[in-house]
């Protein structure tokens, strides 16, 4: 008998950070619980090597005229610094209040076993089941899946074959309320560094005559949005796409309040872009971001220094049909282009991705030659999340990124079921991350629904 619970806390158990070597063997770890576990469940296992981490491919093979799904998920995990604030070893789940605490709880080890318990469940229930699955996990989400899109390349005969992809790597409002997921935004990321003195200078002899790196970068920075929120940068807002009625319809659904929303995120006021509202601005507008900023003596007491470098780091969020290497090339212009005489900017792109977006078959505008095989998914999920949970499913775009779904789309000519299990109070990329038992337990009920269906 498949238990979820145990084969979860198992799994959480290995430190599978990506994007630090030092955890190498927890990664490895958790690659070879994955394919031991796809093994034990009778799948074939192949474990494909990349430059970095590699990719559990696990198949159900059967009969070429049944339906094909393709379950995604990722085996990586966020650092779990600050280690201080957690409440108990973020790499030994602990089991409290009805949750599992665990850096990778909802991110993504619990929502994707909700799958994997699910598929388990079902072969053991019918071991004939007229269905063919495959489970394609990487190692590199958080990192920005750089060998996934080479590898569905060099697979795109063999992938291409699937109908859909199912995944749970999103958000739902609450534990009463899932959202199927039919959007997400695109993302580029870019490091910045201004540097002026060749050194450190001593504020009292060289102060007033070079410009301070860090005052030119702040400059520059608040230079990039207007007094309403608006990013400044030429073109930025080309390819942004009209919100249907029905989004706004779906969204009005959600009940949220602002007042709650401002509350929640600790803030003194919202800062949306004018004409929207907080919710609106999350799913359906672009962004520009500052993800950290530095420069100069960040120690106890005072250095009186005009310090040589400061430096920043900026995420831009796409929606619609905005191209991120467009959009990065942009910005990184109207930096450079006001940039002052004294400093030299040093500009380093990292990973991006393409937004994604499905209209759901019933709705305004959907595809009237939707595949079969996507409709089926996106009404038997809206019926089983109706059977488990006190709501209905609403479909609304999400304001995080997962690159990855694009290029499945744009390589595999796939479309995406999302199903979100994890919620805002389970602390993604922060202390103290955890799991809803209970919607992980529905979760599986809603995954076994899918299938079943889409099998009959």
């Amino acid at each position: 008998m498949f238990d979820p619970i145990k084969k979860l806390k198992e799994h959480l158990r290995f430190a599978s950070v990506s994007t630090d070597s030092q955890f190498k063997e927890g990664m490895a770890g958790s690659q070879k619980f994955l394919a031991g576990l796809f093994s034990e469940m009778g799948l074939s296992v192949e474990v494909v090597d990349t430059d970095m981490h590699p990719i559990v491919l696990a198949k159900r093979e059967g009969d070429l005229n049944w339906p094909h799904i393709l379950i995604y998920g990722h085996y990586d995990v966020q650092p779990a610094d600050p280690i201080e604030l957690w409440n108990s070893d973020p790499f030994e789940p602990v089991e409290r209040d009805g949750r599992i605490y665990a850096r990778g709880a909802a991110d993504n080890k619990g929502p994707q076993m909700a799958h994997i318990a699910a598929v388990a469940e079902l072969l053991e229930e019918n071991p004939n089941l007229p269905l063919r699955i495959s489970f394609l996990f990487e190692g590199e989400e958080e990192i920005g899946s750089p060998s996934l899109l080479p590898f569905l390349e060099s697979r795109k005969g063999e992938l291409s074959q699937a109908d859909l992809v199912l995944l749970s790597d999103t958000l739902s409002p609450s534990a009463d309320q899932l959202v199927v997921t039919v959007g997400l935004r695109g993302i580029v990321v870019m490091d910045v560094e201004f540097t002026g003195p060749n050194s450190d200078l001593h504020s009292g002899l060289h102060g007033g005559a070079v410009y301070n790196p860090v005052q030119a970068l702040c400059e520059v920075c608040a230079s990039l949005h207007d007094s309403d929120n608006r990013v400044t940068v030429p073109g930025f807002y080309d390819g942004v796409t009209e919100v249907e009625e029905w989004e706004r319809e779906e969204l009005a659904q959600l009940g949220s309040d602002e007042e709650d929303y401002r509350q929640f995120v600790g803030v003194k006021a919202l800062h949306s872009l004018s004409g929207y509202t907080a919710q609106e601005s999350v799913r359906y507008l672009p962004t520009l971001e500052f993800n950290g900023i530095g420069g100069g003596y960040q120690g106890g007491g005072s250095k009186t220094i005009v310090p040589s470098k400061a430096m920043t780091k900026i995420s831009c969020r796409l929606v619609g049909n905005q191209d991120p290497k467009k959009v990065g090339d942009l910005v990184r212009q109207a930096i450079l282009d006001r940039t002052p005489e004294g400093i030299v900017a040093k500009i380093d792109m990292g990973h991006q991705g393409a937004p994604y977006l499905v209209v759901p078959p019933g709705k305004p505008n959907s595809p009237d030659n939707a595949p079969v095989l996507l409709t089926k998914a996106f009404e038997a999920a809206k019926v089983a999340i109706s059977e488990e949970f006190p709501n209905s499913a609403l479909f609304l775009r999400e304001g995080g990124s997962i690159p990855i779904i694009a290029d499945i789309k744009t390589t595999l000519g796939l479309d995406s079921v999302m199903i979100g299990l994890f919620l805002p109070e389970d602390n993604l990329h922060a202390p103290n991350e955890s799991m809803n038992i209970d919607v992980l337990k529905k979760g599986i009920r809603v995954s076994k629904s899918i299938l079943r269906s889409l099998a009959g």
